[in-house]
């Protein structure tokens, strides 16, 4: 039986590849883990209470960039979950963050050559 893939998958895979384009630019940069920690900041002034999302990235990134990256990467249930309030906003440009979306668009999304139209 072939896997079905759901928008959720989709999305979930849309947001690894970008945050592999993000590991690769801390890689090369790594200035830019500033800009991923005054994010966290500034949201946990907004929130105002404790979040567990917020310390776990907190800790992460007062890690080395390179640790920072692999995180990134990583194919686990917690890298995934918390890539979905990834704190990385501001480091990919505007045409990186569209040919990404395009990519993962849901008419052009086909993982493994299959349809997933259901």
């Amino acid at each position: 039986m072939d896997p079905i893939y759901s928008d959720h998958t989709r999305v979930d895979e849309r947001s690894l590849a970008m945050h592999r384009l993000v590991a690769r630019k801390l890689l090369a940069d790594s200035t830019l883990l500033e800009k991923a920690r005054e994010n966290v900041c500034r949201w946990r002034r907004i929130e105002g209470s404790p979040s567990l999302t917020l310390s776990e990235w907190e800790k992460i990134l007062s890690g080395p960039v390179e640790q920072t990256a692999k995180f990134l990467v990583e194919q686990s249930e917690r890298a995934t979950r918390l890539r979905q309030s990834s704190p990385f906003a501001g480091i990919l440009t505007e045409a990186e963050r569209k040919s990404i979306y395009e990519s993962y668009s849901a008419r052009t999304y086909h993982p493994g050559g299959q349809s997933n139209l259901g």
